[in-house]
């Protein structure tokens, strides 16, 4: 097969050539931009679910929906050691620039920019006793016209971003549209970053305001809401992404193939599917693989079987590996241990069974690894901090990545 026209694209938050199974997903969010342009009132949106689902992707690709809509959009990656002020500052410049050809007061986006410019530029820290900042901690927003004052500039977040993002969405509403801010990695954002942004969405509810927020993160992230807002299960509507079921799956891989004429085996899909889990990263680079060993269309099971071991080898490097060198030795003993609580051999010793993406108790890894379970506490804090591991609920951790735990066993202790 010429690698050339391989259709596959598995990439950190690439667009694969077909976006299968997300239908329902693209289907709520279209309803939520009507009822929104309509004036009925309609919760943000939060994506859950583990790495390699796609959850980037389908982020990007609702933006796009927002876009052609005519809505203002921005989107940022959440950071654990950067304050939300500058980069939901961008954010809501570029959206704001994306509305103001259309609206008809100038003076009016000057007036919104300047308490734009006057919230972004208290994210500068003032150091001990009031001392100026370091001359890299002066940040400059390019917006040209004078910082306000009064507005969205006490320094508390909360009150800030509550007052901020109300001012913009009384710009979408003067020109009749809309603002959308994306934010991927959600569950990185600072405690007090997390209760501001739910009190502004929780403002911007009961008004009817046309100003949403689309987070998406680790299936832990409506914890990290809760525990900020006691009101955040009811503030947001929560949509659970996970792997893709056999159907999507195999339209994943056979229509990019069809546009290129090139058929799959039944056997073949069937093979893939078993490799992949489903997973949409993993469709992807088990797609790849197969198309560059394959010899000639229709591609087999045997093509498959080949191409595998390149796909695996690909996977440890880059997609399991570069996360397991971020672990100390004593996290990598605490992620091991999970691992081999989540296999279940059978008599002859090999794996018969692999709960690889279940919740393990966090007691029965001390008890595992002969500690007690506060001694462990740091490498568990540490290890769920690196977006390795999360808990979904307490007592239990799982890992982040799906099929981390089968990685983890072909790995030397």
């Amino acid at each position: 097969m010429d690698p050339v026209r391989n259709p596959y694209a598995p990439g950190a938050g690439q667009r694969p050539p077909e976006l299968a199974g997300r239908g329902r997903e693209l289907d709520v969010f279209d309803i939520v931009l009507e009822r929104i342009a309509r004036g009925r009132p309609e919760r943000s949106l939060m994506l859950t679910g583990l790495r390699g689902v796609g959850k980037t992707v389908l982020l990007n690709t609702l933006r796009s929906q927002a876009i052609n809509r005519l809505w203002g959009s921005g989107k940022i990656e959440a950071r654990p050691d950067q304050s939300l002020r500058r980069p939901v500052a961008a954010a809501l410049h570029m959206a704001v620039r994306e509305l103001a050809p259309r609206h008809r007061a100038p003076d009016r986006i000057d007036a919104f920019l300047g308490v734009l410019k006057a919230f972004a530029q208290r994210s500068a820290p003032t150091g001990r006793a009031g001392a100026a900042p370091k001359l890299r901690d002066r940040w400059q927003p390019g917006i040209d016209v004078p910082a306000a004052s009064g507005r969205a500039d006490s320094g508390d977040i909360e009150i800030d971003l509550v007052e901020l993002l109300s001012d913009a969405a009384a710009v979408a509403s003067d020109v009749g549209t809309g603002i959308a801010i994306f934010i991927d990695e959600m569950q990185d954002l600072g405690p007090e970053d997390v209760s501001a942004l739910c009190a502004a969405c929780h403002e911007l509810s009961q008004l009817a305001a046309p100003l949403i927020v689309v987070g998406a993160g680790l299936p832990h992230l409506p914890a990290v809401l809760s525990a900020a807002k006691s009101y955040s299960e009811r503030l947001f509507r929560y949509q659970r992404i996970d792997r893709l079921d056999r159907i999507a799956a195999d339209q994943a891989l056979c229509a990019p193939a069809e546009r290129e004429e090139v058929e799959y085996e039944q056997k073949a899909l069937d093979l893939l599917y078993e490799k992949s889990g489903g997973y949409p990263y993993f469709v992807q680079a088990y797609g790849k693989a197969t198309w560059d060993h394959a010899p000639r269309s229709p591609i087999t099971a045997a093509d498959v079987r080949v191409a595998a071991p390149e796909a695996e080898a690909e996977l440890a490097v880059g997609f399991f590996g570069s996360r397991f060198e971020r672990a100390t030795p004593a996290e990598r003993e605490y992620m091991r241990a999970m691992a081999t609580m989540s296999a279940v051999e059978g008599e002859s010793g090999a794996v018969v069974r692999d709960d690889m993406d279940a919740a393990v108790p966090t007691a029965e890894i001390a008890r595992a690894l002969g500690r007690k379970p506060a001694s462990l506490s740091p490498a568990r804090d540490a290890l769920i901090k690196k977006g390795l591991i999360y808990s979904g609920e307490r007592g239990t951790v799982a890992f982040t990545v799906p099929h981390f735990g089968r990685y983890l066993r072909t790995q030397p202790a």
